[in-house]
Protein backbone atom coordinates (compact mmCIF):
# COMPACT_ATOMS: atom_id res chain seq x y z
CA UNK A 1 0.00 0.00 0.00
CA UNK A 2 1.52 3.29 -0.83
CA UNK A 3 2.00 5.53 1.53
CA UNK A 4 -0.12 8.87 2.09
CA UNK A 5 1.81 12.49 1.91
CA UNK A 6 0.36 13.87 4.41
CA UNK A 7 1.24 17.54 4.57
CA UNK A 8 0.39 17.83 0.66
CA UNK A 9 -3.34 16.16 1.05
CA UNK A 10 -4.19 18.56 4.00
CA UNK A 11 -2.87 21.27 2.01
CA UNK A 12 -4.47 20.31 -1.12
CA UNK A 13 -8.17 19.63 2.06
CA UNK A 14 -7.39 23.22 3.01
CA UNK A 15 -7.32 24.59 -0.38
CA UNK A 16 -10.40 23.19 -1.16
CA UNK A 17 -11.96 24.55 1.90
CA UNK A 18 -10.63 28.03 1.13
CA UNK A 19 -12.40 28.17 -2.16
CA UNK A 20 -15.82 26.70 -0.64
CA UNK A 21 -18.10 30.01 -0.58
CA UNK A 22 -19.72 30.81 3.27
CA UNK A 23 -23.03 31.30 2.13
CA UNK A 24 -25.34 34.23 3.99
CA UNK A 25 -28.36 34.21 2.73
CA UNK A 26 -30.18 37.71 4.24
CA UNK A 27 -33.88 36.23 3.29
CA UNK A 28 -33.44 33.86 6.25
CA UNK A 29 -30.82 35.39 8.55
CA UNK A 30 -29.89 38.92 9.74
CA UNK A 31 -27.98 41.42 7.71
CA UNK A 32 -25.93 42.49 11.31
CA UNK A 33 -24.96 38.61 11.56
CA UNK A 34 -23.68 39.12 8.19
CA UNK A 35 -21.75 41.99 9.11
CA UNK A 36 -20.33 40.36 12.47
CA UNK A 37 -19.22 37.21 10.61
CA UNK A 38 -16.99 39.79 8.13
CA UNK A 39 -15.53 41.53 11.33
CA UNK A 40 -14.80 38.98 13.13
CA UNK A 41 -12.74 37.72 10.54
CA UNK A 42 -9.14 36.86 11.71
CA UNK A 43 -5.57 37.75 9.42
CA UNK A 44 -4.97 34.37 7.50
CA UNK A 45 -8.75 33.08 7.94
CA UNK A 46 -9.07 29.88 5.20
CA UNK A 47 -12.40 31.39 4.97
CA UNK A 48 -11.51 33.59 1.88
CA UNK A 49 -15.15 33.54 -0.37
CA UNK A 50 -18.74 34.72 0.49
CA UNK A 51 -21.68 35.00 -1.02
CA UNK A 52 -24.43 37.08 -0.20
CA UNK A 53 -27.97 36.32 -1.40
CA UNK A 54 -31.26 37.82 -1.64
CA UNK A 55 -29.71 41.12 -0.65
CA UNK A 56 -33.55 42.70 -1.67
CA UNK A 57 -31.75 46.64 -1.53
CA UNK A 58 -30.79 45.98 2.08
CA UNK A 59 -27.76 49.41 3.30
CA UNK A 60 -24.96 48.65 4.65
CA UNK A 61 -23.84 45.30 3.19
CA UNK A 62 -20.32 44.17 3.74
CA UNK A 63 -19.38 47.53 5.09
CA UNK A 64 -15.92 47.54 7.08
CA UNK A 65 -14.38 44.67 5.84
CA UNK A 66 -10.88 44.93 6.70
CA UNK A 67 -9.36 41.31 5.22
CA UNK A 68 -8.46 40.21 1.30
CA UNK A 69 -11.70 38.48 1.03
CA UNK A 70 -14.02 38.04 -2.22
CA UNK A 71 -17.35 38.83 -1.59
CA UNK A 72 -20.20 38.32 -3.90
CA UNK A 73 -23.88 39.82 -3.35
CA UNK A 74 -26.46 38.32 -5.51
CA UNK A 75 -28.69 41.19 -6.14
CA UNK A 76 -28.85 44.97 -5.81
CA UNK A 77 -27.76 46.76 -2.69
CA UNK A 78 -29.28 50.05 -0.87
CA UNK A 79 -27.00 53.00 0.81
CA UNK A 80 -23.10 52.56 1.53
CA UNK A 81 -22.82 48.94 0.10
CA UNK A 82 -18.79 48.62 1.27
CA UNK A 83 -18.35 51.29 2.92
CA UNK A 84 -14.59 51.87 4.55
CA UNK A 85 -13.58 48.78 2.32
CA UNK A 86 -9.97 47.58 3.09
CA UNK A 87 -8.41 45.04 0.65
CA UNK A 88 -11.60 42.85 -0.16
CA UNK A 89 -13.01 42.13 -3.14
CA UNK A 90 -16.69 42.75 -3.53
CA UNK A 91 -19.04 42.17 -6.33
CA UNK A 92 -22.26 43.24 -6.54
CA UNK A 93 -24.64 41.59 -9.11
CA UNK A 94 -27.09 44.32 -9.72
CA UNK A 95 -27.10 48.05 -9.15
CA UNK A 96 -26.03 49.93 -5.85
CA UNK A 97 -27.60 52.65 -3.85
CA UNK A 98 -26.23 56.16 -2.55
CA UNK A 99 -22.44 55.60 -1.52
CA UNK A 100 -21.09 52.49 -2.66
CA UNK A 101 -17.53 52.12 -1.90
CA UNK A 102 -18.04 55.21 0.34
CA UNK A 103 -14.57 55.88 1.99
CA UNK A 104 -13.09 53.06 0.50
CA UNK A 105 -9.55 52.54 1.45
CA UNK A 106 -8.08 49.30 -0.81
CA UNK A 107 -9.55 46.62 -2.29
CA UNK A 108 -11.94 46.25 -5.40
CA UNK A 109 -15.94 46.85 -5.52
CA UNK A 110 -17.55 46.19 -8.95
CA UNK A 111 -20.89 46.93 -9.56
CA UNK A 112 -22.24 44.79 -12.40
CA UNK A 113 -25.29 47.18 -12.65
CA UNK A 114 -25.84 51.49 -12.21
CA UNK A 115 -25.15 52.93 -9.17
CA UNK A 116 -26.56 56.02 -7.77
CA UNK A 117 -25.54 58.91 -5.62
CA UNK A 118 -21.77 59.78 -4.61
CA UNK A 119 -20.48 56.72 -5.56
CA UNK A 120 -16.85 56.53 -3.86
CA UNK A 121 -17.58 59.31 -1.74
CA UNK A 122 -14.46 60.57 -0.03
CA UNK A 123 -12.50 57.47 -1.48
CA UNK A 124 -8.68 57.05 -0.63
CA UNK A 125 -7.67 53.89 -2.27
CA UNK A 126 -8.67 50.89 -4.27
CA UNK A 127 -10.76 50.58 -7.46
CA UNK A 128 -14.21 51.23 -7.81
CA UNK A 129 -15.63 49.71 -11.32
CA UNK A 130 -19.39 50.42 -12.14
CA UNK A 131 -20.31 48.99 -15.41
CA UNK A 132 -22.90 51.07 -15.60
CA UNK A 133 -24.31 54.40 -14.87
CA UNK A 134 -23.53 56.54 -11.76
CA UNK A 135 -25.74 59.30 -10.66
CA UNK A 136 -25.20 62.93 -9.48
CA UNK A 137 -21.87 63.33 -7.67
CA UNK A 138 -19.58 60.35 -8.76
CA UNK A 139 -16.37 60.76 -6.80
CA UNK A 140 -17.03 63.55 -4.33
CA UNK A 141 -14.29 64.60 -2.06
CA UNK A 142 -12.74 61.79 -3.77
CA UNK A 143 -9.48 61.20 -2.13
CA UNK A 144 -6.63 58.97 -3.53
CA UNK A 145 -9.44 56.17 -5.27
CA UNK A 146 -9.57 55.36 -8.61
CA UNK A 147 -13.57 55.20 -10.24
CA UNK A 148 -13.62 53.65 -13.66
CA UNK A 149 -17.43 54.42 -15.01
CA UNK A 150 -18.30 52.06 -18.54
CA UNK A 151 -21.58 54.41 -18.57
CA UNK A 152 -22.53 57.96 -17.85
CA UNK A 153 -22.01 60.30 -14.60
CA UNK A 154 -24.59 63.29 -13.15
CA UNK A 155 -23.85 66.78 -12.25
CA UNK A 156 -21.62 67.64 -9.39
CA UNK A 157 -19.14 64.60 -9.98
CA UNK A 158 -16.05 64.89 -8.71
CA UNK A 159 -17.20 68.23 -6.34
CA UNK A 160 -13.80 69.19 -4.38
CA UNK A 161 -11.81 65.56 -5.68
CA UNK A 162 -8.49 65.96 -3.87
CA UNK A 163 -6.64 63.03 -5.35
CA UNK A 164 -6.78 60.01 -7.63
CA UNK A 165 -8.55 59.33 -10.91
CA UNK A 166 -12.47 59.25 -12.05
CA UNK A 167 -12.95 57.42 -15.29
CA UNK A 168 -15.93 58.09 -17.65
CA UNK A 169 -16.07 56.07 -20.59
CA UNK A 170 -19.68 57.66 -21.40
CA UNK A 171 -20.87 61.39 -21.13
CA UNK A 172 -20.14 63.84 -17.39
CA UNK A 173 -23.49 65.85 -16.48
CA UNK A 174 -23.59 69.91 -15.19
CA UNK A 175 -20.68 71.18 -13.22
CA UNK A 176 -18.11 68.48 -13.45
CA UNK A 177 -15.19 68.65 -11.25
CA UNK A 178 -16.42 71.91 -9.24
CA UNK A 179 -13.79 73.24 -6.67
CA UNK A 180 -11.32 70.35 -7.51
CA UNK A 181 -7.86 70.31 -6.30
CA UNK A 182 -5.37 67.79 -8.13
CA UNK A 183 -7.48 64.70 -8.77
CA UNK A 184 -7.46 63.46 -12.68
CA UNK A 185 -10.42 62.99 -15.06
CA UNK A 186 -10.92 61.49 -18.32
CA UNK A 187 -13.86 61.65 -20.00
CA UNK A 188 -14.62 59.91 -23.15
CA UNK A 189 -18.06 60.99 -24.23
CA UNK A 190 -19.02 64.50 -23.94
CA UNK A 191 -19.07 67.20 -20.71
CA UNK A 192 -22.11 68.94 -20.25
CA UNK A 193 -20.29 71.92 -18.70
CA UNK A 194 -17.11 71.93 -16.18
CA UNK A 195 -17.48 73.43 -12.97
CA UNK A 196 -15.42 76.47 -11.30
CA UNK A 197 -11.86 75.90 -11.54
CA UNK A 198 -12.04 73.09 -13.78
CA UNK A 199 -10.12 73.04 -16.87
CA UNK A 200 -9.50 70.92 -19.82
CA UNK A 201 -5.70 69.53 -19.78
CA UNK A 202 -2.93 68.29 -21.58
CA UNK A 203 -2.69 64.16 -21.86
CA UNK A 204 0.59 63.96 -21.74
CA UNK A 205 2.45 60.30 -22.34
CA UNK A 206 2.54 59.33 -18.41
CA UNK A 207 -1.92 60.19 -18.28
CA UNK A 208 -1.70 57.64 -21.28
CA UNK A 209 0.13 55.13 -19.78
CA UNK A 210 -1.50 55.52 -16.23
CA UNK A 211 -5.50 55.82 -18.48
CA UNK A 212 -4.96 52.63 -20.17
CA UNK A 213 -4.39 50.20 -16.80
CA UNK A 214 -7.28 51.94 -15.67
CA UNK A 215 -9.09 50.64 -18.28
CA UNK A 216 -7.90 47.28 -18.37
CA UNK A 217 -7.91 46.51 -14.63
CA UNK A 218 -11.13 47.75 -15.22
CA UNK A 219 -12.14 45.23 -17.92
CA UNK A 220 -13.37 47.87 -20.35
CA UNK A 221 -12.04 45.41 -23.40
CA UNK A 222 -10.94 47.65 -26.71
CA UNK A 223 -11.46 50.75 -25.46
CA UNK A 224 -8.01 53.25 -25.88
CA UNK A 225 -6.80 56.19 -23.92
CA UNK A 226 -6.21 58.30 -27.09
CA UNK A 227 -10.12 58.29 -27.22
CA UNK A 228 -10.53 60.53 -23.69
CA UNK A 229 -9.71 64.33 -22.70
CA UNK A 230 -8.44 65.20 -19.53
CA UNK A 231 -9.60 67.71 -17.15
CA UNK A 232 -8.06 68.79 -13.64
CA UNK A 233 -7.46 72.06 -11.49
CA UNK A 234 -6.71 75.55 -13.37
CA UNK A 235 -4.84 76.16 -9.82
CA UNK A 236 -7.00 79.61 -9.59
CA UNK A 237 -9.32 79.24 -6.35
CA UNK A 238 -6.49 77.52 -4.26
CA UNK A 239 -6.20 80.61 -1.79
CA UNK A 240 -9.40 82.86 -1.31
CA UNK A 241 -9.26 86.25 -3.66
CA UNK A 242 -11.63 88.74 -3.31
CA UNK A 243 -11.94 88.82 -7.27
CA UNK A 244 -12.57 85.53 -7.47
CA UNK A 245 -15.81 85.71 -4.91
CA UNK A 246 -18.10 84.69 -7.05
CA UNK A 247 -17.05 81.41 -8.23
CA UNK A 248 -16.50 80.29 -4.34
Amino acid sequence: MPAINVSKATHEQDHEQSRASRVFDLAEMPLRELNQALHDLAPGSNETAWEVLHPKGSHSVAVGVDQPITIDVRGSVGYYCGGMNDGSTITVHGSAGPGVGENMMSGLITVKGDASQYAGATGRGGLLVIEGNASSRCGISMKGIDIVVHGNIGHMSAFMAQSGNLVVLGDAGDALGDSIYEARLFVRGKVESLGADCIAKEMRPEHLELLQGLLDRAGATGVKAAEFKRYGSARTLYNFNIDNADAY
